[in-house]
């Protein structure tokens, strides 16, 4: 399935428009990974575990809302825009979502 930030596919017009999809993970870091990365953030640094933990989520939510295209009967979505929220007591959790527009093309 084709997931694009564009409103369109070149050279792949879209036959009919279906409708809105969404794509919410919501993950949280465990206590471990806190204190690798607050060391990071104190020696500088990358913090590896929690680009890990963002890639994953994102990936997770965009085949939950390609996966909700394909139910509607959609083999592609537009207007892809991705959202990242941090979220909970003391910003324990980390929310990515997604949604766009399902087309079949």
């Amino acid at each position: 399935m084709i997931s694009t930030t564009t409103p369109h596919i070149e050279g792949k017009p879209a036959k009919r428009y279906l409708g809105i999809v969404t794509g919410e993970v919501i993950v949280g870091a465990n206590l471990f990974r806190d204190i690798f990365a607050s060391i990071t953030d104190i020696v500088g640094g990358r913090s590896g575990k929690y680009e890990e933990v963002l890639a994953r989520a994102r990936k997770e939510a965009l085949a939950e809302m390609e996966e909700e295209a394909a139910k509607l009967g959609g083999n592609a979505v537009v207007g892809v825009d991705l959202d990242y929220e941090v979220i909970g007591q003391n910003g324990s959790m980390l929310m990515v979502s997604c949604s766009g527009t399902a087309v079949e093309v």
